[in-house]
């Protein structure tokens, strides 16, 4: 069934020979932005502006790419496809459009120089509907992975994720997330979902590794992570409102990633208003929170197995 938030538009796009991708969500009529930025190795653009006491209020989009740093080339795309339909912050000689981005690192996972870029981008705009709904292998999530401690070779595929609320009375929550986490995914009981594998089968425990051999990430897979999400609502929230939502968001990722937040993630969180209802920001905080948890499982749920990389379902069958 499919989930839409009037005034949000979804769109992915994907090289799979390259094994990356982007994925942007698109606001015509634009949304109060907010982020909240956790992890030690973030690739971010334009998330200094989302911050309470600066001018801008409004975003018109949030990319979430593959490519590492190199990906956020993928928002020139974005602002090209915007600024011709002249949505944007207008300035007076020009519209500006406002597309805070946010970046994994997937180079390890097919062809290390063929990046998302500013047409990967624009395609991804045109790819846009106002179904929110698709999740696995597919935009951002192409080439993510999780549970890297030992390196690529005993990883496991993630992809895009996503999950959804609503309410009688109006009121829409959605979350979206990216997960190529350091850490393993556990589900509401604790136990892993996905992660690091042990070399002689079964999961590692990634926390209990570290724990019991009390060292660091091994260097191999230590700059290759980062979990980016974000939360989208139409609730009316202002800046300073907005930002607490994708605070508290991170949550989700505390109730499904072990370890999260580390100093080799880049942990993001993007939120977005649309303002048609009105809520309070502690309940659409607390929903975005769950609804990223749920996410973060989704996209390891919904992932395919890829290049010897195997997924959850390939561990069920």
């Amino acid at each position: 069934m499919s989930f839409s938030i009037d005034g949000v538009l979804l769109g992915h796009a994907q090289d799979q020979e390259a094994m990356t991708g982007c994925s942007v969500l698109v606001f015509p009529q634009g949304a109060v932005g907010g982020v909240e930025v956790r992890g030690g190795a973030p690739a971010t653009r334009e998330t200094d502006l989302l911050g309470c006491m600066n001018l801008v209020q409004e975003v018109h989009a949030i990319l979430l790419t593959g490519g590492s740093a190199f990906g956020l080339a993928a928002a020139d795309g974005v602002m090209s496809y915007l600024e011709e339909r002249g949505w944007g912050f207008q300035t007076g000689v020009a519209c500006v459009p406002i597309v805070p981005a946010a970046a994994i690192f997937d180079l390890s996972m097919g062809d290390a120089t063929r990046r998302p870029d500013a047409k990967m981008g624009y395609q991804a705009c045109l790819n846009a509907s106002d179904d929110l709904t698709p999740q696995g292998n597919l935009g951002a999530g192409t080439g993510a992975t999780v549970g890297k401690v030992l390196g690529d070779g005993y990883a496991m595929k993630s992809g895009w994720g996503s999950s959804f609320f609503s309410t009688k009375a109006g009121l829409r929550i959605a979350a979206f997330v990216v997960v190529n986490a350091f850490g393993d995914v556990i589900d509401e009981d604790g136990s892993i979902i996905a992660g690091a594998r042990h070399p002689q089968g079964g999961f590692l425990n990634t926390q209990l590794f570290l724990e019991n051999s009390l060292i660091s990430a091994p260097e191999q897979g230590s700059m290759t992570n980062t979990t980016i999400g974000a939360i989208v609502t139409n609730a009316k929230l202002n800046k300073s409102e907005t930002n607490w939502v994708a605070r508290i968001g991170h949550n989700g990722f505390a109730r499904s990633l072990v370890p999260s937040h580390t100093k080799v993630d880049g942990d993001s969180i993007f939120a977005a208003a649309t303002g048609e209802v009105e809520a309070s920001v502690d309940l659409v905080a607390m929903v975005g929170a769950r609804l990223m948890a749920e996410a973060v499982r989704g996209a390891v749920t919904h992932a395919q197995g890829v290049g010897g990389i195997p997924a959850a379902c390939d561990l069920r069958n």
